[in-house]
């Protein structure tokens, strides 16, 4: 369904960008003079495919995610400044990548609109793969994920509640920690790394985990 007579609509993206520690911050301030209204920023770590990295026990870093909605116009702009002042062009200087927001209530400058069926305008040959599983499993699906084409990814701390996650302690509920691990890859590439993490995690089991994949529209930083 399509809005009609609504001339000001606007279609959003969600701007994911991975940074070294301490880093975050100064990426919101320049998204926000850029037309960006803010952002979230949580903690992550980072794990980069690297022997000598290994050797030196030194390929595991933290990061900051930081998320960021804007319509399109404006969030490709605040990115070619972003990627220009943070040097996203220069490895180990971060990623950024946007996805398509489908609905977005509460924002006052949104019209619905829905773009299903319409194609991305931007970068389409990558694509982010989203594995959530138990807290101490990330490392599983990254080493997984390697052995199918993947170069790393970045994992975040978070907390489940489904159908497979109620805990008790002293007769109350408790939510088990979580890590959700993000990993960009090229599409060709895709379906090797997820076959290989089904196969190494059984994320098709109960309670093992769920993973699901999105377009990605622009990317900075991939080499």
């Amino acid at each position: 369904m399509e809005l009609q007579n609504c001339p000001d609509k606007k279609e959003f993206e969600l701007i994911c960008i991975i940074v070294n520690f301490g880093l975050g911050s100064k990426a919101i301030k320049i998204a926000k003079k850029n037309g960006v209204s803010g952002g979230t920023v949580l903690l992550g770590k980072g794990t980069i495919k690297n022997r000598f990295l290994e050797f030196l026990e030194l390929n595991d870093t933290s990061k900051e995610i930081v998320l960021l909605i804007a319509d399109k116009t404006t969030a490709y702009q605040a990115l070619t400044i972003l990627n220009k002042e943070l040097a996203f062009h220069k490895p180990n200087h971060g990623i950024a990548f946007t996805i398509s927001v489908a609905d977005l209530p509460g924002n006052r400058s949104y019209q619905y609109q829905d773009n299903k069926g319409k194609k991305s305008e931007g970068n389409t040959m990558y694509q982010a793969i989203f594995t959530i599983v138990d807290r101490g499993n990330a490392e599983d699906v990254i080493e997984a994920a390697n052995k199918g084409g993947a170069r790393g990814g970045t994992i975040i701390n978070a907390r489940g509640s489904g159908i497979h996650e109620t805990h008790t302690l002293f007769s109350m509920a408790i939510e088990p920690e979580k890590e959700l691990v993000v990993i960009i890859s090229k599409k060709d590439q895709i379906d090797s790394i997820v076959a290989s993490i089904r196969e190494h995690i059984h994320i098709d089991a109960p309670g093992k985990g769920i993973i699901f994949i999105l377009d990605v529209n622009k990317t900075y930083g991939l080499f």
